[in-house]
Formats: C-alpha cells, structure tokens, sequence
C-alpha cells in the first residue's frame, strides 16, 4: 500500500476584526452609556438636571465614540 504525502496544514494566525485601540474605544462606549443610564436612574427629582440634561448628553457621547470605534480603521503593523 502506497501512502499519500499530504502536506501539513500551515496554522495560519486568525486576525481580529477591529485593532486594539478599537476595542478600547469600544468598552469606553459600553462603559459611558452605562454611566449615563446610572445617572438617570434613582429616586430624586425627575426634572434634576443630571437627569434631563448630563445623562443624555453622556449616553449620547458613548454612543459617537461607539461609532467611531467601529468606523475607525485600525493600525496595521507588518
């Protein structure tokens, strides 16, 4: 019987989607939307400045950089 030489298959190195910087960028998002649904939540007044005015801007910020990090091209190193 004759055996085949099948070539070893090569590992080849599975890159991730987004770049390091991206990923940060991304949990700064999550980490600011969390943050601003915190601040408006509670059992204060309901017309609290925080809650009508700086949580939504803060929510609102976490979901631009959110979108910057998807749209961010990352840095390749070769």
């Amino acid at each position: 019987m004759a055996q085949k030489n099948t070539p070893l298959k090569e590992t080849q190195h599975e890159a991730f989607v987004f770049g390091k910087n991206n990923y940060r960028l991304l949990l700064l998002s999550i980490a600011l939307v969390v943050l601003g649904f915190i601040l408006m939540a509670g059992e204060t007044d309901i017309y609290e400045f925080k809650k009508i005015v700086l949580a939504p801007i803060i929510v609102l910020a976490g979901f631009a950089v959110g979108f910057v990090a998807i749209l961010k091209k990352p840095a390749h190193n070769n």
